[in-house]
């Protein structure tokens, strides 16, 4: 394809970071953001995520008055301050995540993104939080909690131990929410890393993968140092984990809002196991008794 495009407007065409060719950005935009030539998936921001997956006009914010604080007086290249000053700046968000009740197809649901452009989605004490408050809101309403992650940045490095303590926070309350009967669908990205794979990003009841999504704790590189080895192709990508019993599905981005419909159908309306009312006594969920087996 020539790049001499004379007499052509500047910004319809994009160079695919992962193949090198120039696409046409129109296609790509149809596409959900993805490469016609190699598939692969571009990033994009939680307000993508809603539009693409949600019901239109369904969305409602929760929990956005929280906002993290330089508990540590975090100083590198970059003041933590100046980090979520920028991020803030850049996105709109007062943080990584982004939770809020939504619809998919009529059915209710607690959802959340993991913005990867506010600090690499890395995951800190509000991040934890939301994700904690996001699970206890399902419980308590008896919806399906489902969580878009874009973690790339793993535990964020700048709160130091307090970024590692949301690991068993966001693990013990998604163990609530699936003790009561819930359902967690986990939406694993590229990339996934860190703390935040090693804990609620690796937690669904079903979990699905973007295509070619590079997910695991520590990278490829690290890892073959360490272990001296020669890694097998296609190590912790999407495909790898798939075959080998990690995920259970990988998803082309514009096939998943008809695939959470179909998931949703199956796990809460006609699967007796999970459908559950909330009761305004107890606030806990109870599973609704079955019709009696007819008898002659």
């Amino acid at each position: 394809m020539s790049s001499d495009k004379r007499g052509a407007p500047d910004g319809l065409w994009m160079k695919c970071e992962a193949c090198d060719n120039l696409v046409y950005k129109k296609v790509v935009e149809d596409a959900h953001q993805v490469c016609p030539e190699c598939g692969f998936h571009f990033r994009i921001n939680a307000k993508q995520r809603i539009e693409y997956l949600l019901d239109p006009d369904s969305f409602t914010v929760l929990f956005d008055n929280l906002e993290s604080i330089d508990a540590l007086n975090f100083k590198g290249q970059k003041s933590y301050k100046d980090k979520l000053a920028k991020a803030q700046k850049n996105t709109g968000l007062r943080e990584a995540a982004h939770l809020g009740v939504g619809a998919i197809s009529g059915q209710r649901v607690v959802f959340g993104v993991i913005d990867p452009s506010f600090i690499m989605g890395s995951m800190g004490s509000v991040v934890g939080e939301k994700i904690a408050r996001g699970a206890e809101y399902a419980r308590k309403e008896g919806i399906p909690l489902i969580i878009v992650s874009g973690s790339g940045g793993g535990a964020r490095m700048e709160e130091g131990i307090l970024s590692l303590f949301q690991m068993a926070k966001t693990s013990a309350a998604i163990k609530r929410l699936q003790d009561a009967g819930g359902v967690y669908i986990a939406i694993l990205t590229n990339a996934t890393m860190g703390g935040s794979m090693a804990s609620w990003a690796s937690l669904g009841d079903i979990t699905i993968a973007e295509p070619k999504a590079l997910l695991g704790f520590a990278g490829p590189r690290v890892i073959a140092q360490t272990v001296r080895q020669e890694l097998p192709p296609g190590f912790q990508t999407s495909e790898f984990l798939l075959e080998h019993g990690f995920v259970d599905m990988v998803v082309h981005r514009k096939e998943l809002r008809q695939k959470l419909i179909s998931i949703l159908r199956y796990t809460v309306r006609e699967m007796p196991a999970f459908v559950k009312q909330t009761t305004k006594q107890t606030g806990r969920l109870e599973a609704p008794k079955l019709a009696a087996k007819a008898t002659r």
